[in-house]
């Protein structure tokens, strides 16, 4: 026989074998090729060389001197041991007891010589007639020669796992791979056993057949004692490379809510079928087949709680550390569905901080419930009417993400009024005050709640799962109704998804309140102006055009006024704003237009002088207020008509000419309400036939992004364009091009121009035909088109 035996490497990362011959006392010196290739493979770890042995050599060694040392990444036995040869080699151990061995195999003595100088004993258990046969070195490692024996001495917190592997365990797998731990004296001694089940021709389980050998050292070194693992809270099992439970703590059992009994030699896959796919198998095989730890999270559906599991390989296999966490998620999970809610609640108010419109309001708040709370909204919102009450209700807002999808919703908002039937689900939301919910086939009630029409076939068409609809009210009144639907797939609304709704009703409910008490006091300071602001009487020697709108925000109404008046044949005309806005303005705008009237008719000044004296009764009369204003005084006895004109502080009028000439009158005194005693100025002009003059207030031509001097040069080159247009068109007009939508400020306007064809005659008026009432300025301008389309639009 050679003095030089085979020896091989197996390197599981990169999957290669290195094989060469090397004599024991060479020890690491040995050189290794791929040339020799062995003809049995027994058994392997990643660390060091694997035991090999053919027909030519009865032992093959480690790589390095001495006993080999199995610690570390075993290999798995099903990789070194398999077919008809791996059953073969492991018969040359069974072999030795039974006196004999194939022809031409090594000679099984030397083949147990060879294991047994490299502190390895070989076994053979007869399952049926529970006969163990062992050679010596296996005796020396196990302290038992009989079954009854080494039961004895088998730890009792292994024997278990090692009657459940024996009885279950192999009926799954053919090779196992188990550590466990002999009591010998007062010290505990860890031994490791490869092996193969091996069965009759009938498939009966008959013999066990493999090596064994201490493992003390290496033991001890890389997995703590049983006793100390007891008392870590976390749970810790440990799988064999062929995932059987080979280790359960009493922390696993209270974790994964079963005993150890069930666990030990059980497959854990088996057990636990809703890993495989999961989350945890995947880093599990990875460890097990790099050797590489891996630490992750996962949420285990079965047991409905998440796990901190820490894996590592080790020379038992897999240890597996598994913390609850689920604590822990759950609060978190709170405090995201917290800041989730926090931060709908921001953007809600957000939103509604930047307007006071009700249909606006109730948009706003379709769209920023969508789809944080449903998957889509309906919002109602009661109308105000002429005396500031409430009356009825409509659907304003609507909003759906899909824009697919929102000209349904938009339809059915549209005809869901008309179509409701009474105690209808919003009627009763309305009625009572109270949260009503549809939790399923809402599509089906709400289709009962509906007359037969559009809205109808609208809401089969958008088929919501369940409904839920939320009152808005504030300081005991109902507003409206917030409507939230959810599509099939998403659950009615509830828990905490519902507390918020309501949060958002609740904020939503003081927004709209605000916007009601907001249009009423507008609506209340409009009345207030337009009832200053009376129609101009009937001139048949000039034709006078006057135009007031209000600003679109309350706050913003009541400092601008004109006035016509003649009451000695002469027209005065009055234009001017007082500083500051709302009711209060409206009341300042009223005395000081009063004021300015009665003084006009008693003493029947000129309009500088008119001014002075105005100026002084404000401060005789304690007005602390301030007011700009442009009076014209007209004599229209023969024409040309000759304009008297005066200003105090105002914008400067501006005259448009026969032949579309532009011309600025400037020159202006300070304003009312300064200092009393000042001189002011008096100017004169002709307004020819075809001429129009034209008094503005600053909200026609001032705006934040330009300034007022801008404005009146932009005024100066429109009315060159408009220069064939009468007086009323030239007031639309101007309006038209200059005044956004929504007015940032009220804007007054007045146009005079002469009638070259009616014969003038003095203090003489021409009446409208019969039948025909002259149309107000302040009704037409009141009527004006405004964006107050429907919320969502």
């Amino acid at each position: 026989m050679s003095s030089r035996y085979l020896a091989i490497g197996f390197t599981p990362s990169c999957g290669t074998a290195h094989c060469g011959r090397v004599h024991p006392r060479d020890g690491a010196g040995g050189r290794f090729s791929t040339s020799v290739r062995p003809r049995f493979l027994l058994v392997g770890q990643a660390a060091d060389p694997v035991l090999i042995f053919d027909r030519q050599a009865s032992l093959c060694c480690s790589e390095r001197p001495g006993p080999p040392r199995f610690e570390r990444s075993w290999v798995a036995a099903s990789t070194v041991l398999h077919g008809a040869e791996g059953r073969r080699a492991v018969s040359h151990h069974a072999d030795e007891h039974a006196g004999g061995h194939a022809a031409g195999d090594a000679p099984a003595g030397e083949v147990s010589a060879g294991l047994g100088d490299a502190g390895i004993g070989t076994y053979e258990y007869d399952l049926s007639r529970r006969r163990l046969r062992a050679d010596t070195r296996a005796r020396a490692v196990l302290g038992a020669d009989s079954v009854t024996g080494l039961e004895q001495r088998i730890h009792p917190d292994d024997l278990p796992f090692l009657a459940a592997l024996v009885t279950r365990g192999l009926d799954r797998s053919a090779v196992y791979d188990v550590r466990f731990r002999l009591r010998d004296g007062d010290r505990t001694k860890w031994v490791a056993t490869h092996g193969r089940l091996l069965r009759t021709s009938d498939g009966i389980p008959s013999r066990l057949v493999g090596v064994v050998f201490d493992t003390t050292s290496s033991r001890e070194e890389y997995l703590p004692d049983a006793a100390f693992l007891e008392t870590v809270p976390s749970a810790f099992i440990a799988l064999s490379p062929t995932w059987q439970f080979t280790y359960v703590n009493t922390a696993a059992e209270r974790l994964l809510r079963r005993s150890r009994e069930e666990m030990l030699g059980g497959d854990v896959w088996e057990l636990f079928p809703a890993l495989v796919g999961s989350a945890f198998e995947a880093p599990y095989r990875r460890a097990m087949a790099t050797g590489r730890p891996v630490a992750f999270e996962a949420f285990y559906a079965p047991l409905e709680a998440w796990y901190d599991v820490r894996a590592a390989l080790g020379p038992h296999g897999l240890s597996v550390y598994l913390l609850d966490v689920t604590t822990r998620h759950v609060l978190q999970e709170h405090a995201e569905r917290a800041a989730r809610r926090n931060e709908l609640t921001a953007r809600l108010v957000t939103e509604l901080v930047g307007t006071l419109d009700v249909p606006e309001t109730a948009s706003r708040v379709a769209r920023t419930v969508v789809p944080a709370l449903g998957d889509w909204s309906v919002v109602s919102v009661a109308g105000m009417d002429d005396t500031g009450s409430l009356r009825g209700m409509a659907d304003v807002g609507w909003w759906h993400p899909d824009p697919a999808l929102r000209p349904l919703v938009e339809g059915y908002a549209r005809h869901r009024k008309v179509a409701s039937r009474a105690n209808s689900f919003l009627d009763r939301a309305l009625t009572t005050g109270e949260v009503v919910s549809l939790p399923e086939d809402a599509a089906g009630e709400i289709r009962r709640a509906l007359a037969p029409g559009p809205a109808r076939e609208l809401i089969t068409e958008l088929a919501p799962a369940s409904g839920t609809v939320l009152p808005l009210r504030s300081r005991g009144r109902t507003l409206g109704a917030i409507g939230l639907f959810n599509n099939p797939g998403r659950p009615p609304l509830a828990g905490e998804d519902l507390a918020t709704a309501r949060d958002i009703a609740d904020r939503a409910s003081v927004a709209l309140d605000n916007a009601y008490l907001y249009q009423r006091q507008r609506r209340v300071a409009e009345e207030l102006q337009l009832s200053l602001l009376t129609d101009p009487p009937p001139l048949d020697h000039l034709d006078v055009a006057v135009r007031y709108l209000p600003a679109a925000e309350a706050a913003r109404v009541g400092g601008d006024w004109y006035d016509v008046f003649a009451p000695g044949g002469d027209v005065t005309i009055v234009i001017g704003d007082v500083t500051g806005h709302d009711v209060q303005a409206a009341a300042s705008m009223g005395q000081v237009r009063a004021l300015l009237r009665g003084i006009a008719v008693t003493t029947g000044s000129g309009p500088a002088a008119l001014l002075t004296e105005v100026d002084r009764a404000m401060r005789a009369l304690g007005h602390d207020t301030l007011a700009t204003s442009v009076v014209a005084r007209m004599d229209a006895h023969t024409p040309p008509v000759r304009v008297r004109w005066s200003n105090a502080g105002h914008p400067p009028p501006m005259l448009l000419e026969p032949d579309g000439g532009v011309r600025v009158l400037t020159g202006s005194d300070l304003l009312l309400g300064v200092r009393p005693s000042v001189q002011r100025s008096e100017s004169v002009l002709v307004l020819e036939p075809g001429a129009t003059l034209v008094l503005y207030t600053d909200g026609l031509v001032e705006r934040r992004d330009g300034g007022l001097l801008a404005g009146v040069r932009r005024l100066e080159e429109l009315l060159g364009e408009f220069g064939g247009l009468g007086a009323e068109e030239l007031c639309d007009a101007l309006l038209g091009r200059l005044v956004p939508t929504a007015p940032e400020d009220d804007v007054a306007v007045v146009a005079i121009r002469p009638r070259p064809d009616v014969r003038h005659q003095s203090g003489a008026t021409a009446p409208h035909p019969a039948g025909e009432i002259a149309p107000s300025p302040i009704v037409r301008a009141r009527q004006r088109p405004r964006s107050r389309g429907a919320a969502g639009e």
